[in-house]
């Protein structure tokens, strides 16, 4: 097919929401390392990594031999049977988080280990009522768009009465209005009443992103996990960090919960843990893992094919010293963002991270302190940057900022190339 078959085929057959990047969609037929090529025999410089899922670099040559290797001894089998991969996995992922976490259950996305680990809140725990985080997101279930607190990604009315939403620590648009550090962290203080004055004052647990993916990479103060999970220990509940986007060494440390000095009681995960293929997983301590006592099972949660993707690339990103490399290179990509800003003041109202997780918000006019969200400029980057060859992506509630992610692997070669890439497109622009 050519690219227009493919997308009159794409337009016929697919639903709507399944929406594309650009007005003139790109059709990938190949990708290798941080190189993307369109049907057309054009290359791009991936800085957006199938949205963070790419850790170490498409088609990595060791990740596709462990994937064939152990496709020619058995593809997929349930559960009820234990694997080399899924118990060599469950070990590895033990040995590697924080505090006592050792217990795992494996799913098929980040959606299923979200809605495990609530399902494993409320059991332990007693209680029903769970945390969420304005501006979080969760996935695609009727659960997981009831924690997801955007209008664009929910469907339908939550049906989910028991979730409750606290203020997102987004210190650029602070829901209070105060500035950080003067503020004292009121977003987390603010837990305490949102619990005593919204839900039978006992809860299951919060639920929330490290940094906020979707939300558009946003970045809390460093105290606000410190205070937030202790007042939720106070009312019963536990604390579940989603490291669906953050983990694998994303934010310069193994797991983004690390960068603000606090042990969750469980982890979920998903994206960057198999290098693309489909896989997510929750992991949390043996009392908690031990209070579900009736039959579960996740179909192709645990497939051996993906969990040995999964095995070769974490060995990949610990043997390679990534994480590390996450951080250094995410010095120097912010170093340059920042300059960004610098030279365009008008359009780029904030630029904040970690690591290989980094974002450029678009607003109307900084310069004058209009923080009104620019969605029209984010489009038009977009734009701009697949005309020079460069995929970022695009996330915030208003659409109107920009997520850049490379593979873990990236070099600094590659952040120069993408940072001149990214000025062309803003010169063009303005």
């Amino acid at each position: 097919m050519d690219k227009k078959e493919v997308l009159d085929k794409h337009k016929k057959h697919l639903f709507p929401a399944v929406k594309n990047f650009y007005q003139d969609p790109l059709v990938a037929v190949e990708a290798k390392g941080a190189t993307v090529t369109d049907i057309e025999g054009n290359q791009y410089l991936d800085f957006f990594g199938g949205i963070l899922t790419i850790s170490v670099g498409h088609a990595h040559p060791e990740v596709n031999a462990a994937i064939m290797a152990q496709l020619s001894r058995i593809s997929h089998i349930t559960t009820l049977y234990p694997t080399l991969p899924i118990v060599e996995l469950a070990e590895r992922l033990a040995s590697i988080t924080p505090g006592n976490l050792e217990k795992c259950f494996f799913t098929a996305s980040g959606t299923e280990a979200d809605e495990t680990a609530v399902i494993m809140a409320q059991c332990f725990t007693g209680n029903q009522e769970i945390i969420g985080l304005r501006h979080g997101y969760s996935g695609r279930s009727l659960l997981a768009q009831a924690l997801t607190a955007h209008n664009t990604w929910r469907a339908i009315p939550t049906q989910v009465a028991a979730v409750k939403h606290a203020p997102s620590p987004y210190c650029y648009r602070c829901p209070f209005k105060l500035s950080y550090p003067s503020c004292g962290v009121a977003c987390a203080k603010d837990l305490d009443e949102l619990i005593q004055t919204t839900t039978t004052g006992r809860i299951a647990g919060m639920l929330a992103e490290p940094i906020q993916g979707v939300g558009g990479f946003i970045v809390p103060p460093k105290e606000y996990f410190e205070i937030a999970t202790t007042i939720v220990r106070k009312y019963g509940g536990v604390f579940i960090s989603d490291e669906v986007q953050t983990g694998f060494g994303r934010t310069g440390k193994m797991w983004g919960i690390e960068q603000f000095n606090v042990e969750p009681d469980m982890m979920t995960m998903a994206k960057g843990i198999a290098n693309g293929l489909p896989l997510g997983a929750l992991i949390t301590t043996g009392p908690i893992a031990d209070s579900l006592t009736k039959n579960t099972i996740s179909t192709f949660g645990g497939n051996p094919v993906s969990c040995a993707a999964a095995n070769a690339t974490i060995g990949i990103i610990q043997r390679d010293d990534l994480t590390e490399n996450a951080e250094k290179m995410g010095r120097i990509l912010r170093e340059g963002l920042e300059g960004l800003k610098r030279d365009y003041p008008q359009i780029i109202g904030d630029v904040r991270g970690m690591g290989l997780m980094q974002a450029l918000e678009f607003v109307y006019d900084e310069t004058i302190k209009d923080r009104t969200p620019n969605p029209q400029a984010t489009a038009l980057f977009l734009e701009e940057t697949r005309k020079q060859r460069l995929l970022v992506g695009r996330g915030g509630l208003y659409g109107n900022v920009i997520r850049i992610s490379p593979p873990l692997n990236i070099n600094q070669d590659q952040v120069q190339d993408a940072l001149q890439k990214m000025r062309a497109a803003l010169k063009a622009m303005n």
